[in-house]
């Protein structure tokens, strides 16, 4: 799509009588989500009416059920449990203010937090009913475009994920004649965003003025920092449970259907992108069209308001060829970034070329200073009992993702030191040492933490046979040039 969307396209589907509030209601919000999905699927490019009724009183307590609890509240002090006491008459009333246009979001509450690299950024904590509200409309707008979003999307998506599309770039480089990467980072999509094009976006797919009006409400509630009141002009709501799928509405026509409509028609050689949210690489085969392809991809995005991070974005030549090439001008082959992993230009044991993966040195730090500022915190606040439970769960975590094939290093270099940072700290709670490494071992095997281990093969047999909700290429088996052959 490279032409504005037209919102005034007329409907094609028959409105539902009665109101749009309520209407009939439903057996549950899972059913007429399914019902809405088929409707979307089947219906093309038709723009679909009366969605906002979806929004009643039952299956927003369905999504008040869903919210994560122990978070902090928002503007007006209200945490999640005290909102479940009184949501059998909160929720109704919440209904009817949203059929009488008087509900308008609060602002959201702006705290910053520390990043790696020692500044901070902000993160919005949105009022308890907003989250409801916002829970719906994303499950909304989820079963309306999840038809419409292509396979280079990956992010926030039901049955995909952040392993997924690092198995979709591996494959895009094995599989095909990819001689260059296109390394991208938009800077500050989210607080860039702009709401004429994002108003524009959905109303393309959806008709339904209530609805809409929501959704313009939430991109403008603002945020409160330091007692403050600040207006929001662009961005999408901080903190939001809508923001995600709002992002992805934004780059499907902003750059997806671009990609695939435009660029890979015009090019000659092999292009392929993947995307995670804001996040994403294109794999190219021709250098002179790698070039031309980033300078269009700069034009692309200033038209809706959106520019790259020089910075962090850069053409590397990366493929097969790539470390001959490099060496023939006294060079070291590079390396791109992406979902916290280094790709690199591997060998397999038998000496052929395979796309090797780490944990990138900048989130390996990251994580580990995360785990310092942790212990720091709770060491003389939990009992060690309580501080083990906590950190076999953090180990997990970091494993479950880090670990996918040829990253045993990595993962094995976090776990090293993450016992040295917890021996350190443990022996700070007093004047008296804890632990010597002598003890601290002992303690160890009788109250082991989780060891390093590989949870995602992306080279063994396993990867040609997943189940469908992981890999979208399911009866299309991933056929990898093998060593030699």
């Amino acid at each position: 799509m490279t032409g504005k969307p037209d919102p005034k396209e007329p409907a094609v589907c028959e409105e539902v009588n009665g109101d749009e509030m309520q209407g009939h209601e439903p057996k549950d919000m899972d059913t007429e989500l399914d019902l809405l999905s088929d409707r979307a699927r089947a219906g093309g490019a038709e723009r679909i009416e009366n969605v906002a009724r979806l929004l009643s009183p039952a299956n927003l307590k369905e999504c008040l059920g869903r919210l994560k609890r122990g978070r902090a509240a928002g503007t007006d002090g209200v945490t999640l449990e005290e909102y479940e006491g009184v949501a059998e008459t909160a929720l109704p009333e919440l209904v009817e203010r949203m059929k009488r246009m008087s509900y308008k979001p609060q602002p959201v509450r702006r705290v910053h937090i520390p990043k790696a690299n020692g500044k901070t950024r902000p993160l919005g904590i949105p009022a308890v009913e907003d989250k409801v509200i916002q829970c719906g409309m994303t499950r909304i707008l989820e079963a309306v475009y999840e038809a419409d979003f292509l396979e280079c999307s990956y992010g926030f998506r039901r049955g995909r994920g952040c392993h997924q599309a690092l198995r979709k770039v591996d494959e895009a480089i094995m599989r095909h004649p990819v001689n260059h990467v296109i390394e991208a980072d938009i800077k500050g999509f989210f607080d860039n965003v702009s709401h004429e094009w994002m108003l524009k976006f959905i109303s393309h797919r959806i008709a339904d003025k209530k609805f809409l009006r929501l959704v313009e409400k939430f991109l403008k509630a603002g945020y409160m920092e330091e007692g403050k009141l600040c207006a929001t002009e662009e961005g999408t709501p901080q903190g939001g449970v809508i923001s995600p799928v709002l992002a992805n509405v934004y780059l499907h026509y902003a750059l997806d259907l671009w990609m695939e409509r435009k660029v890979k028609e015009e090019c000659r050689g092999h292009v392929e992108m993947v995307r995670y949210a804001d996040d994403f690489v294109i794999c190219v085969q021709y250098k002179d069209e790698a070039e031309r392809i980033l300078a269009a991809l700069r034009e692309r995005l200033a038209k809706f308001g959106l520019e790259l991070a020089e910075e962090k974005t850069r053409r590397i030549e990366f493929g097969r060829y790539a470390e001959r090439n490099a060496k023939a001008k006294g060079r070291k082959p590079e390396s791109f970034d992406f979902l916290g992993f280094t790709h690199y230009i591997g060998k397999t044991r038998g000496g052929a070329f395979k796309v090797g993966m780490k944990t990138s040195r900048k989130k390996l730090n990251a994580k580990l200073k995360e785990m310092t500022r942790w212990i720091k915190a709770v060491r003389n606040l939990l009992p060690l009992k309580d501080i083990w439970k906590t950190l076999k769960a953090k180990l997990s975590g970091h494993f479950r993702y880090f670990g996918v094939s040829g990253n045993y290093r990595g993962i094995s270099k976090y776990y090293s030191g993450v016992l040295s940072i917890i021996l350190k700290w443990l022996n700070r709670r007093s004047q008296k040492k804890s632990f010597s490494w002598k003890t601290y071992g002992k303690y160890l095997e009788k109250y082991p933490l989780p060891k390093p281990k590989i949870h995602h093969d992306f080279y063994g047999l396993k990867c040609l046979f997943v189940n469908v909700t992981e890999e979208p290429y399911v009866g299309n088996p991933q056929v990898r040039f093998c060593e030699g052959r």
